[in-house]
């Protein structure tokens, strides 16, 4: 009999089915609305990593000195585990204890373990890895709309739009399944435009695909407003009756002619012309952003500067139109709701709001007080990792830290100079290979639990497999710590009284869930929170109008110079997902590792061909690659994608301000023949 479950990758969470004990099946799942039985080959193939040899099934404890691993008892590296986080207490008071989560745990998992922090340890060191991939989205439309939801619609209304503008999106190799609606959109007649340095599969299918240097996104969009403005495209009805601040951002893009916007982007103002005509004189609109946009030190601004040109159109609330963030982890909107950041609650609850930390603690059966407040963002507690003034011990769930971290070299080093570090993983990750304890934990298909799909729709991943003996969920690992810390909370492992106790923490919250059951995601194939699609009448904000805000273009942290000459950009390949520390195992995924992609011009100068090896800089390390070269890439830069260890040695730590986003997508480079 076939289990009706999800994918375990990306934020569509793709239905699928699950058949078989010993060598499960996956079949098309064609009642799921979202996928309607599509899968791409990550999908297909999701089932392989059940049974390999590199399972980790027992518990493994590394002695220091000689760097060798044993096999030990749940409960003597339990015992380890519990007495290094009580002797970092001892030594540096409550926060001398860190936990580091992740964008794939379950909404369960999350909540839980965001109460773990709280309540058990008492430590305000809390992050996750989503930090590095919604942050600056959902810093924008928070500020803008008064709430955060990916997409405030489901993601079939894109092929209702008359233009669909993709920032930074290469949905064809991330999210293939979601390809169907540009094709059905076209089909249709209207229009895809793509917004991207490199010409990908995405921008194929694009009726303009715009290349601009890495970093620039936000003059180009203060670009097409001021062209909007000039030619009385914007709907003034609209932004009287549905917005503040207009005044402002028309004034903030007056000075963005089309010919300036050529000078700093490098897209000719004849194309600049284009878009904002296409824009102006199309009924529907919709733009969606994505890493490539959001994944820079002005993530957040940038992602304003859009919402600003949907507003300005009148597009924000109309079905069809609008704009949404194109989520990339598989839970990396619930993921980042219910407690694992430093600054948040449950339910999207700030942490330094007293009616907050009185509703959550009452739930959890603790004084208010006792919750500690807001603690370091992702990047910066790792960084603080074995500092004085930082943490000594860190608990690591869902995150192969070593590999997607910026400055990765540096970010490994603090994570070396912990007295204890804790990974609990399927297998034998780059973080857990350097961590003192590793925890076997179950995988996505021997568990049950809820995910939120980059749509806001709950669906639920139902167990399907018997995990293997030995292995442990991240509930049970959660509940037995907090037990042995003698924590005054109780803590249940059933992921069905998790979700129920997770939706009474989370009412009356931005992210409400409390009305959402395992029965409902059943019989309705998914539930949205906040319903089906938001801000058609009014907008979050108190006084329900949105808000427009000006912001200015400044460009990338680190800028090319003469020993640093090539823009450097980083990002996802077809067959491999994240850190690769699951598609990377799976055999019938190809694993051509990693590699430098570069323009003919840039390789004929380095005297490079296809396959020869390539050595590429920056200013905190190198990495050499086998040349990739290809005419789809922009002359004055380099593509390296980041699911293998290398990439993110060399990206920069400059973070968002608002956001506390690493800027991954674009540092300044030197490219060579090895």
């Amino acid at each position: 009999m076939a289990t009706d479950t999800h994918c375990p990758y990306c934020s569509l969470q793709c239905g699928m089915r699950l058949a078989g004990r010993r060598a499960p099946e996956v079949s098309a799942w064609e009642e799921f609305p979202v996928n309607q039985g599509a899968l791409c080959r990550k999908g297909w193939s999701a089932a392989g990593l059940y049974g390999g040899r590199e399972r980790l099934t027992s518990p493994l404890v590394r002695d220091r000195e000689t760097g060798e691993w044993s096999a030990v008892s749940w409960d003597d590296a339990l015992d380890r585990v519990v007495a290094g986080i009580r002797a970092a207490q001892a030594a540096k008071g409550p926060d001398g204890v860190a936990v580091f989560g992740g964008g794939g745990l379950t909404n369960e998992k999350a909540y839980a373990l965001g109460k773990l922090a709280r309540v058990a340890l008492g430590t305000s060191q809390i992050d996750y890895n989503g930090r590095w991939c919604m942050s600056s989205a959902a810093s924008a439309v928070i500020r803008s709309f008064g709430l955060d939801r990916g997409l405030p619609f489901p993601l079939a209304d894109v092929e209702e739009a008359d233009v669909l503008v993709l920032v930074g999106s290469n949905l064809a190799e991330t999210m293939p399944p979601a390809v169907r609606h540009l094709d059905r959109l076209r089909e249709r007649g209207g229009r895809v435009v793509v917004i991207d340095p490199r010409r990908t599969p995405t921008a194929d299918r694009a009726d303009l695909h715009l290349q601009p240097v890495p970093g620039t996104d936000l003059a180009l969009a203060l670009g097409v407003l001021h062209l909007l403005v000039a030619g009385g495209a914007v709907d003034e009805a609209y932004l009287t009756e549905r917005t503040t601040g207009w005044e402002q951002v028309r004034d903030s893009a007056a000075a963005w002619w089309p010919e300036r916007v050529e000078r700093v982007t490098g897209i000719d103002a004849h194309e600049v012309r284009a878009l904002a005509a296409m824009l102006g004189g199309s009924p529907r609109v919709m733009v969606l952003t994505a890493r490539g946009a959001e994944q820079h030190a002005t993530g957040s601004d940038t992602v304003l500067s859009w919402i600003n040109v949907a507003l300005a159109l009148g597009m924000v609330g109309k079905r069809g139109a609008g704009y949404g963030c194109l989520t990339g982890q598989g839970n990396g909107q619930g993921g980042r709701e219910h407690g694992q950041k430093a600054d948040q609650l449950p339910g999207y609850r700030r942490i330094d709001d007293p009616a907050a930390r009185a509703h959550v603690a009452g739930v959890w059966g603790v004084d208010p007080e006792s919750l500690p407040g807001p603690g370091r963002s992702a990047y910066e507690l790792l960084d603080a990792l074995g500092a004085p003034d930082g943490p000594s011990a860190m608990l690591v769930l869902g995150s192969n830290i070593v590999v997607s971290a910026p400055h990765a070299t540096q970010v490994t080093q603090r994570l070396e100079a912990l007295d204890l570090l804790v990974v609990c993983d399927i297998v034998m990750s780059e973080t857990a290979a350097i961590a003192d304890v590793v925890l076997p934990v179950t995988q996505w298909a021997e568990e049950t639990g809820t995910m939120t799909n980059l749509e806001g729709r709950v669906v639920l991943r139902q167990r399907a497999i018997t995990p293997p003996p030995g292995v442990r969920s991240d509930l049970e690992v959660i509940a037995e710590l907090a037990a042995r810390l003698g924590s005054e909370a109780s803590f249940p492992t059933d992921p069905e009284e998790v979700f129920a106790e997770l939706g009474r923490a989370s009412e009356g919250g931005p992210a409400d869930y409390s009305a959402i059951t395992y029965d409902r995601i059943r019989a309705e194939h998914g539930v949205f929170w906040g319903g089906e699609r938001l801000f058609a009448e009014s907008f979050a904000h108190p006084d329900g109008r949105a808000r427009m805000l000006a912001v200015e273009h400044r460009g990338a942290a680190e800028q090319p110079c003469p020993d640093y000459p090539i823009h450097l950009t980083t990002g996802r390949v077809l067959a491999q997902y994240q850190s690769g520390a699951q598609t990377r195992r799976v055999r019938s995924l190809p694993d051509d590792g990693p590699f430098v992609e570069l323009h003919p011009l840039l390789a004929g100068r380095l005297g490079v061909t296809t396959g020869e090896p390539v050595r590429v800089a920056t200013r905190r390390g190198e990495m050499t690659a086998p040349a990739r070269v290809v005419a789809t890439i922009r002359p004055d830069t380099v593509f390296v994608p980041f699911h293998w260890v290398g990439a993110n040695r060399l990206t920069n730590d400059a973070l968002d301000p608002a956001s506390r986003m690493p800027e991954f997508k674009v540092c300044a480079a030197s490219v060579a023949h090895a």
